[in-house]
Parts: structure tokens; C-alpha cells; sequence
């Protein structure tokens, strides 16, 4: 906290002085970020409890049955889109229910709800081989940071392996599916994102009339200004967190751009994986100008890495700081693993071609 801390600081006194580093830009954009975060989580806090005591009558015995904690099917849902507050209101033990909030689906479910719908939907028709590539690899090297994530929890390594066994599962499917229909996969991917679009609106609305009425349409209902309080830590936390992230980025800039070149990849890939750090949508902005290689290694490195240095940071240390040993090394070990797959695999299907 004491670094976000000086991070506020450095960019309020930017701003004060009309911006002349930058910082005061990101101190603001930090604290616009709320708006969204609100419209994209306050829904769907106010109804975990509600779709905990429902799914729980279907998936609790289930997963109870296989020995997983039903905390994991809370991680199908990005961390900041209602996975934390639903693995936690279903969780049976409350370590596994912070892991599965606060890594897993800081990981899988960001991936799986966000990352690839958001991203087959903004890049050009043609470059979609490029990202469902990298999406494949980096749920190859998933595991890896789900179980660095687990071990910094507390959790044992059966237990990181034995518990992500559901996620294991889909993480295959997926695989599967983005390699024999893809174009199936990406309306199937659209129509998933549209649907939690709904449920997340739906229980805004709902928590509002109860807000503004003062009588519950919906039963069982977390009030809308717990849902606030939520969002407007992780927007105090972001004047401090992107400030902080654009020293950062600044700092690792040229030394990304010399290791970009000898990995034999464009500036602007490496750009854009240091970028995907604070934000998914900036890094895919630059998916059209990134070379081929450099393409897939950027997607497989959003698998683990996405909004990891903004969104997530600033989730984990407004809910449970002492998780963020683990979601960053998660993330981080997940990302870079993801990366040097990708530049290893597409370095031997090149020269395999040329064979």
C-alpha cells in the first residue's frame, strides 16, 4: 500500500503542476476507472448471495463429491465481475475461497469472461489465428501460475493441482475447441460475455429500486452501497496504482524493446505485453501493428498477466492485501512462462516451415 501511497502522491502533484510527466494523467485516469468498475461489478456483488444459495443446490453436492472445494466455480468469473464475491459466498473452507477469488479468477475466469470475447471482438478477422494461438499457449502454461499462485496462499501443491481440477477440465475444452472451431468458439464466447452483461445490469437494477424504494424486489439481495464501497476502494487504490505502473513501464521500456529485438520481435510487442499489464484493451490496440511472433506471444502473455498492475492490484489490496504475494506471483510466473512458450513454439513452426 505504501507503494500505490507514493504512486497518489507523485501523480496528484503532477496534476497540480498541469501534467508536465504524464503521472497526473494516469492519476486521473485511475480515479475515471470507477465508473466502469462499478457498472461492470455492482451487479453482480449484490447478487452472489442470491446465486450462491441457487447454484449452490446444484453445484455444492457436485463438486462435494469430487473433493473440490465449491469456492472454484466462483473462479469461472473474472475476479472484479462477481468471481471473488461468489467464490467466497461459496466456499467451504475460507482459504480456498480467497484462492479461488482472488488468483484463479484473477487468471481463468479473467481469461475466460473478458479477455477472450473483448479480444476476438476488436482485432481484425484475419489476426484471429494469431490470438486464438497464443490464448491456446497460455492455457498450457495456466497451470503453472495457478499452482505458484496456490503455494504462495498456503495451499499445499496436491491441493493447488487436485482443487483446479475443474478448471483443468475446461481449460482442455477450450483448448480443443479454439483448434478444430474456432469461429464456433468466438460466437460462443460473445454470446457467454452478452450474458453476464445481462445478469451483471439486471442486478444493478434490482439493488437500485431496492436503494431507491427502500423494499427488496429480489430477496436475499447485498445492499447496493456495500457494492459502492467495494468499487470506490479499487478506484482509490488506482490513483496510486497507474501512476505507479507507468514508472514502472517507463523504467522497463528499453530493456523490453533490447530483449524484444534479440527474441526477434517488433518494439510494439513488447510494448503491448507491458501495457496488458495495467490494461487488456490499450495492448490489444496495438495488435495490428505487432509482428506475427510477436502477436501470439502478447495473447499467450494475457492469459495470466491481463490488468494484473490496475484492475486486479487494486481489487486484492482493497478486499484481502495479504493476497497480493500470491496473485502476483501467479500472474506473473504464468504470464512469463506463457510468453517463453510462445516464442520457443512459434520459433520452431518457423523453421519447421522452412524445412
Amino acid at each position: 500500500m505504501f507503494v500505490m501511497a507514493a504512486g497518489a502522491i507523485v501523480g496528484g502533484v503532477d496534476r497540480i503542476r498541469g501534467n508536465k510527466h504524464g503521472y497526473g494523467e494516469k492519476f486521473e485516469e485511475g480515479f475515471l476507472f470507477l465508473g466502469p468498475i462499478a457498472l461492470s461489478m455492482a451487479g453482480m456483488i449484490c447478487l452472489a448471495p442470491v446465486l450462491a444459495e441457487v447454484l449452490g443446490r446444484a453445484v455444492v453436492p457436485l463438486y462435494r463429491a469430487i473433493g473440490v472445494d465449491p469456492a472454484m466455480f466462483g473462479s469461472l468469473l473474472a475476479i472484479d465481475m462477481g468471481g471473488y464475491q461468489l467464490a467466497k459466498e461459496l466456499a467451504s473452507e475460507p482459504r480456498l475461497g480467497s484462492y479461488a477469488g482472488e488468483v484463479v479468477s484473477a487468471i481463468f475466469g479473467c481469461t475466460l469472461v473478458f479477455t477472450i470475447p473483448v479480444g476476438m471482438g476488436m482485432i481484425r478477422k484475419e489476426e484471429r489465428g494469431f490470438f486464438a494461438r497464443g490464448i491456446m499457449l497460455g492455457l498450457v502454461t495456466m497451470p503453472a501460475g495457478l499452482m505458484v499462485g496456490g503455494l504462495l496462499s498456503g495451499l499445499s501443491a496436491a491441493e493447488c493441482i487436485w482443487q483446479n481440477l475443474p478448471v483443468f477440465v475446461l481449460a482442455l475444452f477450450l483448448l480443443a475447441g479454439l483448434k478444430f472451431i474456432p469461429e464456433k468458439m468466438i460466437r460462443g464466447f460473445c454470446f457467454l460475455a452478452e450474458g453476464i452483461k445481462v445478469v451483471i445490469t439486471a442486478g444493478l437494477v434490482l439493488a437500485a429500486v431496492e436503494y431507491m424504494c427502500g423494499f427488496p424486489l429480489v430477496k436475499g439481495m447485498a445492499p447496493l452501497m456495500d457494492a459502492m464501497e467495494v468499487a470506490a476502494s479499487i478506484g482509490i487504490v488506482m490513483l496510486g496504482s497507474l501512476p505507479a505502473a507507468e514508472f514502472l513501464r517507463r523504467i522497463l521500456a528499453k530493456p523490453f524493446t533490447r530483449l524484444g529485438g534479440r527474441l526477434g520481435m517488433k518494439a510494439e510487442s513488447m510494448t503491448g505485453m507491458l501495457i496488458g499489464l495495467v490494461s487488456v484493451l490499450p495492448a490489444l490496440s496495438l495488435y495490428k501493428d505487432m509482428d506475427d511472433k510477436g502477436k501470439v506471444a502478447c495473447s499467450a502473455f494475457l492469459v495470466s498477466g491481463a490488468s494484473l498492475l490496475a484492475a486486479h492490484m487494486g481489487f486484492v489490496v482493497s478486499t484481502e492485501p495479504e493476497m497480493l504475494g500470491a496473485l502476483l506471483g501467479g500472474k506473473l510466473s504464468g504470464a512469463l512462462a506463457a510468453a517463453a512458450l510462445a516464442v520457443w513454439a512459434e520459433r520452431s513452426r518457423k523453421a519447421a516451415d522452412r524445412k
